[in-house]
């Protein structure tokens, strides 16, 4: 039944596409087909993957082998990292839950799926789901072949590997697509890490791995769409076409499970890295705002992100009494990474926070589109095109606000939706 709260996520989609538009570098070439077209292919996405009979039990499959995966990982932990990964313990424990060891139980996720990726698309079954949704893109989006295959590249590969897959284009890609390529790519999220988020989510989120899934998929669209309006392409440009052999190739299965499990500990020592940064500096300037005082309580940057990104979190579709929490969330989301937001939406207890409000947020917080990713996509790009680096750079900053805002759109699309469309 259509409700409020659908009404509220029907103008936040509005919303998304109108500050996109206002911030346009040409508001005259306003894409209205796209527009209706990349709504469309979010909602059919969406229904297709939750709604259509037997979807249920896709996603039950879906969920069963993502926990098949972290029990396994965690083996494969345990006997390196022993009781520290959740091996026997060698005292006492009064507390289990503080047991949790996010670099002992998680970032070993990314390990195993960085290799198991690499070892797919030497077989070629990744390679071809990522050239199926290339074509769809293609054909129902009117993208050119390259960047139609990078779009679907981003979905399943990080947001510096799937540029690889069209190296051979990229110096040929126009300013309109590079940039569509960067939003879509921090839209969006690898499949390493949308396994670790789910294994955080599943204790409070039924179908935890379905939706981080179908999350990653159904952004591409909201990225491409907020993309060519952020930066038309002008006519007559663009549309370069891909033969579709990729430039990213493994001479063998085992050369693809070592080449994928190095690249893993890459995105792993890079997580690290950043976490620890981010979490240290917020937590610096809230000693330096520890003096100051707001509606009884200390003011903190969390506490101010809530309050900033409030009417963004209702706006998907958030009851207003749960809009403080879902804002502070987007807000952490941008500033520490989304693996800090996913850590904390885990951690709020059921009571405290709908199903409903869960899920959107799993929805909105699935993307690379945070502070420390602008690095990170400004080094890889400079790598693979440096003759465009300073093109890179003037885009970045508006990359990085089309992709937290293709995030927003795509929780706005779910919100929109009837809650019985998702079994609930």
């Amino acid at each position: 039944m259509f409700s409020t709260l659908n009404a509220q996520a029907l103008t936040g989609i509005v919303f998304v596409i109108a500050v996109c538009w206002l911030l346009s570098e040409n508001r005259k070439r306003f894409p209205w087909r796209l527009a209706l077209g990349a709504v469309a292919v979010q909602a059919g996405l969406v229904l297709a993957l939750f709604a259509i009979p037997g979807s249920q039990g896709v996603l039950a499959a879906i969920t069963g082998a993502v926990d098949g995966l972290a029990r396994a990982t965690n083996e494969g932990a345990k006997f390196v990292f022993g009781y520290l990964a959740g091996g026997d313990q060698p005292y006492g424990v009064t507390n289990e839950p503080a047991l949790f060891t996010f670099a002992f139980q998680v970032l070993p996720l990314i390990l195993v799926i960085s290799a198991l990726s690499a070892l797919l698309w030497h077989w070629k079954i990744l390679k071809w789901i990522t050239y199926g949704f290339g074509l769809l893109f293609q054909r129902t989006m009117g993208l050119g072949g390259a960047s139609a295959l990078a779009v679907a590249a981003n979905i399943f590969l990080g947001m510096i590997e799937s540029p690889i897959v069209i190296r051979a284009y990229l110096d040929k890609l126009t300013r309109s697509e590079i940039f569509l390529m960067m939003v879509v790519g921090l839209a969006t999220v690898a499949g390493s890490t949308m396994v670790a988020y789910a294994a955080i989510l599943s204790p409070v989120l039924p179908n935890a791995a379905g939706h981080v899934l179908v999350a990653s998929i159904v952004s591409a669209p909201a990225g491409v769409l907020l993309a060519r309006i952020l930066i038309p392409e002008t006519p007559g440009e663009g549309g370069e076409v891909a033969d579709y052999r990729s430039t990213l190739k493994y001479d063998s299965g085992i050369d693809a499970l070592v080449k994928g499990t190095a690249d893993g500990l890459m995105v792993v020592l890079n997580i690290s890295a950043v976490l620890i940064v981010f979490v240290a500096l917020v937590a610096l300037v809230n000693v330096m705002l520890g003096g100051f005082w707001l509606f009884d309580g200390p003011v903190t940057v969390e506490r101010v992100l809530g309050w900033l990104f409030m009417p963004i979190a209702w706006l998907t579709g958030v009851e207003w009494s749960e809009a403080g929490i879902a804002g502070r969330l987007l807000g952490v989301k941008l500033t520490l990474t989304e693996f800090v937001a996913f850590i904390q939406l885990g951690a709020v207890p059921e009571g405290e926070m709908s199903e409903r409000t869960r899920m959107l947020m799993t929805y909105a917080l699935c993307g690379f589109a945070n502070i420390g990713s602008v690095g990170i996509t400004v080094t890889g790009l400079s790598v693979l095109i440096p003759e465009r680096r300073q093109e890179v750079l003037g885009m970045v900053w508006k990359a990085l606000f089309g992709g937290f805002m293709a995030t927003v759109m795509t929780a706005s699309v779910v919100g929109a939706m009837p809650m019985g469309v998702f079994g609930s």
